[in-house]
Order: structure tokens, then C-alpha cells, then sequence
């Protein structure tokens, strides 16, 4: 079951109702990259899931749990063999060392940019490093993990890139076991750009 909300005028009783009827914490699994649709779509989780995740020190009740999954895709590095007219391309997911290195410190600003955000809200975060493809790594580890709920945000692909490319939010939306909320990005930034794009000609 997957739930697409907007950025203004979000009612997200129909995700929680039943949560807070049954005083239950969820477990929410938020997919990471660098865009901002991605970021926009963890503040929106933190500031509108806190009342099913946060923890309460008041009293003896668990808190619940974010997880923040960031998939690495497998690099696959094409050797062309040596001499005159062969035509044999060998592929190897080895990554090397400076590609590795580039890697982890792009990893490592993700995740210290978004604990940023869930800090001061109370929830208990952590956070999961995967490689492979993100739209199937994602689904196992909602699988594995067993999340009440998945977040991810939406890119906003257009048909055409749609049709060809496919997209994270919609696999996942046909393939997790767990519902999926996708956060769309605000209104006012598809306004904008395209008020740009009309000045612009």
C-alpha cells in the first residue's frame, strides 16, 4: 500500500490513527541520497511521523526507530583486453581505492547532515550502509528489518525518464512489504523553476 502526500496541506492521520490509537511506536525506515527530495523527505518525517517515533522518558513505553538506509550501486568497471582486433569487454565490481575513499566521505556527510536533522525530536536513529541495486537493496532491508513503514522521496521524473529509467518510489511502492509513504517535493519549487524557464525565453 503506498501513500503519495504533498508538501502543504498534508493530512497524515490516516498513517499514524491507528498507531496512536494503540499507543505503538512505529519503525520507519527513511531511504538516503544526496538530492534534496531526499533530505525534504526526512524533515517531513521527522516533523510529522515524531508523534509515532519519538521516544517518551517519561514514561516506561519503547520509543520507536528511524532508520536512515543509504545504498551504494555496484560499480562495475569495464577492462578492454590488449591487442589488435579483440573484442571481449570483462567487467569487474571492484572498486578502487580512490573511488572507495571518495565513497565514504560522500557517505559519512550524508549521514552527519541527516542525524542534524533528527536531532533534538528524541528518536532514536540509525543508520545502514548497503551496495547493490537501491530499489531491490531498499526492499530487503524493509524485509529484513521488518519497518512499519517506509519513507522515501519522489525525483519527480518526468514520463519519458520514467518509461526508461524506472524509479526507486515506484518499485518499492509494487515490491515492500510494509506501506510506503512518498513524499513529493513542495509545490512552490515547480512553480519557481518554471517562472525562471519562462523569464529565461
Amino acid at each position: 500500500m503506498e501513500t503519495y502526500v504533498d508538501a502543504i496541506g498534508v493530512d497524515t492521520e490516516a498513517t499514524t490513527t491507528m498507531a496512536k490509537q494503540n499507543k505503538k511506536k512505529l519503525k520507519v525506515m527513511v531511504a538516503m541520497d544526496e538530492s534534496k527530495n531526499s533530505f525534504y523527505a526526512l524533515e517531513w518525517a521527522v516533523e510529522h511521523l515524531r508523534d509515532v517515533i519519538s521516544a517518551e522518558p517519561e514514561t516506561d513505553q519503547a520509543g520507536g526507530l528511524l532508520t536512515l538506509v543509504h545504498v551504494h550501486p555496484t560499480y562495475l568497471q569495464y577492462i578492454y583486453p590488449s591487442g589488435g582486433t579483440a573484442s571481449a569487454v570483462y567487467a569487474t565490481d571492484s572498486v578502487p581505492e580512490s573511488m572507495k575513499k571518495a565513497r565514504e566521505e560522500s557517505t559519512a556527510k550524508l549521514f552527519t547532515r541527516s542525524l542534524e536533522i533528527c536531532r533534538g525530536k528524541m528518536v532514536k536513529t540509525e543508520t545502514m550502509i548497503l551496495e547493490g541495486d537501491p530499489k531491490e537493496m531498499i526492499c530487503q532491508a524493509v524485509e529484513q528489518t521488518h519497518v512499519d513503514l517506509l519513507v522515501v522521496g519522489s525525483r519527480g521524473l518526468g514520463m519519458i525518464k520514467r518509461a526508461f529509467l524506472g524509479s526507486v518510489s515506484d518499485y518499492c511502492a509494487q515490491h515492500a512489504k510494509c506501506p510506503i509513504l512518498i513524499v513529493r517535493p513542495p509545490r512552490e519549487t515547480s512553480t519557481s523553476s518554471s517562472t525562471k524557464e519562462h523569464k529565461n525565453k
